[in-house]
């Protein structure tokens, strides 16, 4: 067999004899070739460096392994296949071939959206093309980070919804600030963006993103074809969209002047603009951000889209943002607290007869996830009403289990007392060496409020100025957070070709987290 481009020969190797670091460092030193090279202006070597990684067999193999670990890797497409074993994983990566390749439709499935019944609808692509997609995916995003908006923080690596908060914090806390914000969202973003505008605007194999765009879905066992918008479910479509709203900042800039006070904030499809006046975002910035949407093929919805005082304040990325005598406070929004709780009750609800340990295993990691949210806020409040409620849900539950006992019964049965606090729901359990010990139900209010600081605006980690800057925040992300969570793909990514330091500090967890071996 013929070696791939950048890897020996594929059958001298298994999947689980892969060198992992080493194909992770071969394709991140040509992704950053094709960022040094756009950022050049050489668009030609730009151009064929992205042919050599979407035919490095390394690529192929991380590719591979990206859609074989993702939470969608158990759902099958319309071919019903997945790739489970290491030898359907080596397979896979050594079939992995532009010539010859076919798009297969997608299969629509419907998730609940936040506003109670309505439906969102996902195209789940087959195993093959999401494998593609992530290939592809490789050599695009090098070139959509350096033309991504600086306050754009949506489906960018090493940047989060924390960083968008800050940024809002940033924009409207000073006393001197814009007292107006515009909210944008964009109706059926991924479905409606022009098929025609991305084909013309992204740099990437036209023959592939044409196969994508056009492979419509199965929907109840009926074909539809796809003429605009690219898939949600597609693991290329946020880069996409990123793609497609580059350049939304500078256009909202130029629109208005300095002492406008305009800043702007971008989240995937939902924005939120700054102005002095409320005539400053209705006739300059909004007409502005009309007339770049619609070259796209987008528009705003008129639904969501309103322009709101600052005292009034307003919900963004499930934080209510509000001046209240002049200071600006950041909460949790009361549509995101009263979701929790009804999420949290009606676990409580569908576990009536499970073991206390099985409800306190379920329930906890519901509460780290939602109040780590919001550590960066002012949440403390809202923590302890959270907790209050938990409580209130968590008795309900322990009485009816057992409506013929007296309540100190129940109170010495799944309380317990612990330090200062009388009432900790608790399971006992036991731990590796078979000892007993205590498994308690986490409290948000035991969450620590901890300032996030914002990543830099212009930061990217394909710009090598950086690496020292991401490194450090790395570090100090780290130092702050639970050994024993779990690393995100890119972090993963970060760690394995990062500096010595970084290498010592965190290989006990990046082994623990599956990507590579010990």
């Amino acid at each position: 067999m013929t070696a791939k481009a950048g890897a020996p020969s594929a059958c001298t190797i298994t999947w689980d004899a892969i060198e992992w670091s080493k194909a992770l460092a071969h394709v991140r030193q040509l992704q950053m070739r094709i960022a040094k090279a756009f950022q050049q202006g050489k668009h030609g070597k730009a151009k064929a460096l992205q042919w050599i990684l979407t035919h490095s067999f390394y690529a192929k193999l991380i590719s591979v392994k990206r859609v074989t670990r993702n939470h969608g890797a158990r759902t099958t497409g319309i071919d019903k296949v997945l790739w489970k074993t290491p030898s359907q994983k080596m397979q896979a990566a050594l079939t992995l071939k532009r010539r010859g390749y076919q798009t297969q439709p997608l299969k629509r499935i419907y998730i609940p959206k936040k506003q109670k019944g309505k439906l969102r609808p996902l195209s789940i692509p087959c195993m093959v093309c999401r494998a593609q997609q992530a290939l592809y995916l490789l050599s695009l995003e090098p070139i959509a980070e350096l033309n991504a908006d600086k306050n754009a923080y949506g489906f960018r690596p090493l940047r989060s919804t924390a960083d968008a908060i800050a940024q809002c914090f940033i924009a409207l806390a000073p006393g001197r600030s814009a007292q107006y914000i515009l909210e944008g969202d964009i109706k059926a973003c991924f479905d409606s963006i022009s098929s025609q505008w991305l084909i013309n605007n992204t740099p990437m194999d036209k023959v592939m993103l044409r196969k994508w765009l056009a492979a419509g879905y199965i929907d109840k066992g009926r074909l539809y074809h796809t003429y605009d918008g690219t898939p949600q479910g597609g693991i290329i479509s946020p880069t996409l969209l990123t793609i497609t709203l580059s350049g939304l900042e500078q256009v909202v800039k130029a629109a208005s002047k300095p002492g406008d006070k305009v800043n702007i904030c971008i989240y995937a499809d939902d924005f939120i603009i700054t102005g002095a006046t409320q005539d400053v975002l209705e006739h300059k910035v909004k007409s502005a951000v009309e007339a770049f949407l619609n070259e796209r093929g987008l528009s705003l919805s008129q639904e969501k889209t309103k322009i709101v005082h600052i005292k009034e304040g307003f919900d963004f990325l499930g934080m209510n943002i509000r001046k209240y005598k002049g200071k600006l406070l950041i909460k949790p929004a009361k549509s995101s607290v009263k979701r929790f709780l009804a999420n949290v009750r009606e676990t409580i609800k569908l576990n009536a007869t499970v073991k206390t340990e099985e409800l306190i295993r379920q329930l906890n990691p519901k509460i780290r996830g939602w109040s780590n949210y919001y550590r960066h806020v002012v949440a403390k409040d809202t923590f302890c009403y959270v907790d209050a409620n938990i409580f209130r849900a968590i008795w309900r539950w322990a009485t009816r289990r057992h409506p013929n006992k007296s309540t100190r019964w129940i109170k010495d049965k799944y309380f317990r007392r612990y330090k200062s606090k009388n009432w900790q729901f608790f399971a006992k359990v036991k731990d590796k060496q078979n000892y007993v010990t205590f498994l308690d139900l986490m409290e948000a209010s035991k969450t620590p409020i901890r300032r996030h600081v914002k990543v830099r605006s212009e930061a990217t980690p394909f710009n090598a100025a950086y690496h020292d800057y991401f490194n450090q925040r790395i570090l100090k992300r780290l130092r702050d957070k639970n050994s024993q969570a779990e690393l995100d793909w890119w972090l993963c990514w970060w760690n394995l070709l990062s500096s010595t330091q970084m290498k010592e500090k965190r290989k006990d967890r990046v082994v623990k987290s599956g990507l590579i071996k010990a």
